[in-house]
This record gives C-alpha cells, structure tokens and sequence, in this order.
C-alpha cells in the first residue's frame, strides 16, 4: 500500500473514500517552493502529490488549507529553506535564466 494511502487510512474519515484517477504531470515550480512543499509531505509522511491536491482542492473553496499551527509550521519551513516569496509575488515570477533547452534553435544548436 503507498504510503499516502496508509496515512489516509490511518485518518478518521469524514465520508466514503473517493477513487481517483491520478495523471504524471512535469511541472515547473520555484524551488524553494518546492522544498517547502515537500517538507510540509515529508512532516504528514504523505506524498507531495497529496499535500498539493489538499491545498489546491481547499483553495477551490476558499477555505484555507492550513490551521494556525500549520501556517506557523509554514513559516518555519520557509525560514529553513529560503523561501522568501508571499502572495504578492504571484504571476509575477520569472525565471534567473533560459533553461538549457530554450536557449536550443530549431536545429537543435544553441544560438
């Protein structure tokens, strides 16, 4: 059993589980985003994909995915891991650098 669903099973349920299709996606996303995303999935023994669905799928609601404790966890992680990116910041990032593989024309040399 993967360990995001041992965890889940291990909660109290506040309904029937849901049976879920899950796709393999490669996203991009700032880093230090990433690292504290991961420490968040690391910290609940679940899987970055679970810590991912549950604040996109609070978000949708417009319910607030973290508790006072979670948040004060959040900012503990971001301290740790450099993150010093806030909502103000949003679709207004951009990257340090091309890629490697942007920088490449159509033939495949860079220019």
């Amino acid at each position: 059993m993967p360990r995001s669903q041992r965890r889940t099973a291990s909660l109290p349920a506040a309904g029937a589980p849901r049976v879920v299709t899950r796709v393999q996606t490669g996203v991009r996303i700032e880093k230090h985003i990433l690292k504290v995303l991961k420490a968040i999935a690391e910290y609940h023994e679940i899987t970055l994909g679970d810590v991912i669905e549950g604040i996109v799928l609070h978000a949708f609601e417009g319910k607030p995915a973290f508790g006072p404790t979670g948040i004060e966890r959040v900012h503990e992680f971001s301290r740790i891991y450099g993150l010093d990116l806030n909502a103000s910041d949003a679709h207004r990032l951009v990257e340090a650098t091309d890629p490697p593989a942007a920088r490449r024309t159509k033939t495949g040399r860079r220019s």
